[in-house]
């Protein structure tokens, strides 16, 4: 086992061994415990009770964080020519199609988000195999499909963000920065949580949130009590 550097036992010093903290304390605290010389990301970990081998147990969803992510997005919108101006307008990074599904092709995926329209999706489908495995393959579920694409770049780039839940239960998201201050943080994760509380499946028994841990890049996690979410 690797020695704890100087920085990681003064961040442990400063948690409590086996408290729960509010969530406006947990956002606090993560802050406290950050020595990274960079603008760190601040994490979130949900542990849901629910069995995400079952397809009706899949929890799947996007939200708006109400102070964005603190991230510069770049965004790739894949779209017919009478699109263009207006996804460019939104404010995408990259805009065009034929060109740019080559460009991936040869394998180019510079990009955080990929935007697209259902009408050209027979194009894009054989880019599964290389945007599947990087998050990036465009899904209607996360609203990367859409026939208003300019409407879908404005709320990415607002800090609108897709989640899902992986095969261990855990749903996983960064939901800002360390240089937010902790009322943000607070509310970017009370709206990240209240979110995955709505998609809550009905087949799901027992309890459904089992713990949530605020980090930042580097830093130990935060344990949050979970009945203070709605304080």
């Amino acid at each position: 086992m690797s020695k704890l550097t100087k920085n990681q036992k003064l961040a442990l010093a400063k948690i409590e061994a086996g408290k729960a903290y509010t969530l406006a304390e947990a956002a606090e605290k993560v802050k406290d415990i950050t020595f990274t010389k960079f603008d760190s990301s601040v994490d979130i970990d949900v542990r849901l009770g629910v069995d995400p081998r079952k397809a009706n147990q899949m929890v799947r969803g996007v939200v708006t964080l109400p102070h964005g992510t603190g991230k510069v997005v770049r965004v790739l919108v894949l779209c017919n020519p009478d699109q263009e101006q207006a996804a460019k307008a939104a404010g995408a990074d990259y805009v065009g199609l034929d060109e740019y599904i080559q460009k991936i092709k040869e394998g180019w995926t510079d990009v955080d988000v990929i935007i697209t329209q259902p009408q050209v999706m027979g194009k894009i489908g054989a880019l599964g195999r290389i945007l599947g495995p990087r998050g990036l393959m465009p899904n209607p579920k996360s609203g990367t499909v859409t026939p208003n694409v300019a409407q879908a770049v404005e709320e990415v780039k607002k800090g609108k963000i897709d989640f899902k839940v992986d095969k261990n239960g855990i749903v996983h998201s960064s939901i800002g920065k360390v240089s937010f201050s902790p009322e943000q943080v607070k509310d970017n994760a009370k709206e990240f949580i209240n979110t995955l509380i709505k998609l809550k499946p009905a087949t799901a028994k027992g309890t459904y949130i089992k713990s949530i841990y605020l980090s930042s890049t580097m830093s130990p996690g935060v344990k949050v009590d979970v009945k203070s979410i709605d304080a």
